[in-house]
């Protein structure tokens, strides 16, 4: 089965350690994006993926394009045009200083997107899975076209579609809000992903007596806002909810909870004292989920597990990318959190 993946890469600017913006006298780079982040891990986990974008057609889009091949994931229906790639410059934060993001997307290549200019219908021909997250729709009012174009026809083909819904408030500029567009795009769902804050903002769902900057998160709480997202759109099979506790930067707990409609599952938890990079976290569970409904189907306990596991990893590793295996995933499921040397 091959998994469809469609957004924006970019490039991504970090300053080097924990370096402010305004110390850095260099930035260390690599490419990365919501999707783009979720296509390289399945195609890690030995997945077939192709990565839809629209790139400018220099060094710069270029580069970009052998990120994705490095790391094997498809590239024949990417389109190219316009004039830039979208950056994003990331400063680390540690401790009780949060990270920052600051974007630099106005008029990327993919923000100038046109309905029509890919051929969904064909790129759905050998598909069985299609993901997008929130983040598309926000860039322009044109990739949120496109997006929709392209839950249509993942439908018409009968493809499984999910959804990260990750809102980024910084992105919606364009004259809509997140609460107008995004509606239209989750009908079209059949597993969508979330986190503590995104539901709320984007849709005024939320748990009730639950305040995440105090540390601590109940995944039963959680129960009531899957519910009500499965409620509101009808054709969602699951709703899955990424619970992170910040008791610093540095320093967070981390787990996740999944509702059929009838059931809730809640996965261990893990406690994270030392993240590395958790830039990425949100994307590497999506993908460890799509892997886990994908490989253990029918054990919906088993692939709620191997996200929380393989999404917990990512936050020991640098850059966008979740560069685990799946024995490394399966590992860390079966208890052995012992970080030795392997030889």
């Amino acid at each position: 089965m091959k998994i469809i993946c469609f957004g924006e890469i970019m490039l991504r600017l970090a300053t080097p350690g924990y370096q402010r913006f305004s110390q850095a006298t260099s930035f260390d780079a690599v490419y990365g994006g919501g999707e783009a982040n979720v296509a390289i891990s399945l195609a890690n986990y030995g997945l077939s993926v192709d990565y839809i974008t629209r790139l400018p057609d220099n060094d710069i889009g270029k580069s970009a394009l052998m990120t994705l091949r490095k790391h094997n994931v498809g590239t024949n229906h990417i389109i190219y045009g316009g004039e830039r790639l979208g950056i994003y410059f990331l400063e680390t934060g540690a401790v009780n200083r949060g990270s920052k993001v600051v974007y630099d997307r106005a008029h990327s290549a993919i923000s100038e997107i046109k309905p029509g200019m890919v051929d969904w219908d064909k790129v759905m021909e050998d598909a069985g899975w299609f993901h997008w997250t929130g983040i598309t729709p926000a860039i322009s009012e044109n990739t949120a076209m496109v997006c929709l174009e392209a839950i249509k026809a993942a439908s018409r083909n009968g493809v499984t579609v999910s959804t990260d819904l990750n809102y980024r408030k910084n992105l919606w500029k364009y004259g809509k809000k997140a609460s107008e567009v995004m509606p239209q795009l989750v009908e079209g769902c059949d597993i969508i992903l979330g986190n503590e804050e995104d539901a709320e903002k984007v849709f005024g769902i939320k748990p009730e007596g639950m305040d995440v900057t105090k540390g601590m998160v109940e995944a039963e709480a959680y129960e009531s806002v899957c519910r009500q997202l499965l409620k509101r759109f009808p054709k969602a099979k699951k709703a899955i909810i990424t619970l992170r506790g910040s008791i610093n930067a540095n320093h967070n707990t981390w787990s996740g909870v999944m509702f059929d409609g009838e059931k809730l599952f809640t996965a261990p938890l893990y406690d994270i004292t030392h993240i590395v990079d958790r830039v990425g976290g949100g994307d590497s569970f999506m993908a460890g989920l799509i892997y886990g409904l994908t490989r253990y189907a029918g054990d919906d306990q088993k692939a709620l597990n191997f996200a929380v596991a393989a999404s917990c990893l990512k936050h020991t590793i640098s850059g966008d990318y979740n560069l685990v295996t799946v024995d490394e995933v399966e590992k860390l499921m079966g208890g052995d959190a012992s970080g030795r040397v392997s030889r």
